[in-house]
């Protein structure tokens, strides 16, 4: 099935100028997406690197990249760990995650990571107070997202998916940013872009430490029990700027979706 993707292309000027960006080269406007926004969703799809569009976007982010693997997404401002977890995870959706742009980025990730395994943005918007002393979920998924299927990932981020496995037990917000479990966290979302129990689960599933463990269990038997006879999950909270835009139009999104849950089955099919 063919993927409506007229609208969503038609966009990539939205922001005054090409592929998503500024006119000044931010890379993170959503008005309506953002180049890094329009990176994660075309590469979940499966649009090709070789893609016009996709090339262009590419090419904006992996200029940049500084040679120290931070990640500009904006002339000037703050680089936060979010904005590399977001061009990391960019680089291995659209078939990059070997340039060297990609490479330098994933080093600096490994070489930052907060106390507790994850990774955190200390930008602390709500206050401060313990849970915000913790990891961001949401970034640490992103990351975890980049590495899933690198050599990294059997056994070296053990601490990062802990980080994640223990938030399913307490649920609250936690890190600086407040990511919490709520219902809006339990609401099936596709394409992967937000931390959500869907994306959540798909990305543990390729860590061998999460496949040995309850509590990702646990998410995946409340996944699994959304499943329609057929395989497929409702995509109850649509993204609201992708629904704009018409990508929800099409069956292929739900067959998409369908082959994610394909994967989490193959994965759990290796418990090593």
């Amino acid at each position: 099935m063919k993927l409506n993707l007229e609208a969503f292309y038609a966009s990539h000027r939205g922001n005054g100028g090409e592929y998503w960006a500024s006119p000044e080269g931010k890379l993170g406007l959503e008005n309506p997406v953002s180049t890094l926004t329009a990176l994660l969703t075309l590469g979940e799809l499966g649009i090709p690197a070789s893609d016009p569009l996709v090339q262009g976007a590419l090419t904006l982010l992996k200029e940049a990249v500084l040679p120290d693997g931070r990640v500009r997404i904006a002339p000037q401002g703050s680089i936060y760990p979010c904005h590399l977890a977001l061009a990391a995870a960019s680089f291995g959706r659209n078939g990059q995650g070997e340039s060297s742009e990609a490479l330098r980025v994933r080093q600096r990730l490994l070489a930052t990571r907060h106390g507790d395994g994850g990774w955190q943005c200390r930008k602390f918007s709500f206050g401060r107070g313990p849970e915000t002393e913790l990891s961001n979920p949401g970034v640490t998924l992103l990351v975890l997202d980049a590495f899933k299927e690198k050599p990294e990932a059997k056994g070296e981020l053990d601490s990062a998916v802990e980080t994640l496995l223990a938030h399913w037990t307490v649920k609250t917000p936690v890190g600086p940013c407040h990511f919490g479990m709520g219902s809006r966290f339990m609401a099936v979302e596709y394409p992967f872009l937000r931390y959500n129990l869907f994306y959540y689960v798909y990305v543990l599933s390729f860590y061998p430490y999460a496949r040995k463990d309850p509590r990702f269990f646990e998410a995946w038997t409340v996944l699994k029990e959304k499943l329609d006879p057929e395989g497929y999950l409702p995509l109850e909270a649509p993204q609201k700027k992708l629904l704009k835009l018409g990508i929800y139009e099409s069956p292929a999104v739900a067959e998409l979706a369908k082959k994610r849950i394909q994967r989490i089955l193959e994965n759990l099919g290796s418990l090593e």
